[in-house]
């Protein structure tokens, strides 16, 4: 079995073959169903294409997830509505938010952003990997597909099991221990002074 070309193959997977792919997957798992249901090739392109339409927010690995998915829970060829509602369970059976809640949330969480109460820390970290300067002063079509590939790349991680920890940073002491000494603080104001040149 060969791991890393098929890595390589879901990496540059877009959505149209995601499509393809769960459309030819539905094919093999309901035959009878699926011809009748898409009798000519017209048929079957415009539902391809009204399907892409409506699942381009997920990515295109999470869309063949979920194709597997409910061919392994249903008898019957699902709706467009159906699919839907299995993509969205599959992030919230990890706790993670949609793609697009996640996204939102990233782009307004205030700083610090460590000490933010994230509804997963999968969104943090996808909002690290893409950047906080990017998301702050790049426009959506620019940020959402960078974020958009980190975010699915934490979920897969979310989804094999890594444990994602934030690390939060010690708080600052209210008071310094060691305080300055009297002289050392009239010298640090010379200084400042004749830097300054007051």
């Amino acid at each position: 079995m060969e791991t890393g070309s098929s890595n390589a193959n879901q990496l540059a997977m877009d959505h149209i073959d995601a499509i393809n792919q769960v459309f030819a997957e539905f094919e093999f798992a309901y035959h009878n169903q699926f011809h009748k249901a898409f009798a000519d090739f017209e048929s079957l392109t415009i539902a391809k294409n009204y399907w892409l339409s409506n699942l381009e927010q997920y990515s295109p690995s999470h869309i063949v997830a979920a194709g597997k998915k409910i061919i392994k829970s249903q008898e019957y060829l699902p709706s467009i509505a159906a699919f839907i509602s299995s993509c969205e369970e599959g992030y919230e059976l990890f706790g993670l938010p949609p793609v697009r809640a996640a996204y939102t949330e990233a782009c307004g969480a205030p700083s610090p952003k460590s000490s933010y109460n994230w509804s997963h820390e999968g969104v943090y970290f996808a909002g690290q990997a893409t950047g906080w300067f990017l998301l702050a002063n790049e426009p959506e079509n620019i940020t959402f597909p960078v974020f958009e590939y980190n975010y699915t790349q934490v979920v897969k991680k979310v989804m094999t099991g890594e444990d994602l920890q934030l690390k939060t940073p010690p708080a600052l002491k209210e008071k310094v221990d060691i305080p300055t000494s009297k002289q050392e603080t009239k010298d640090r104001l010379a200084k400042l002074k004749e830097d300054l040149g007051l």
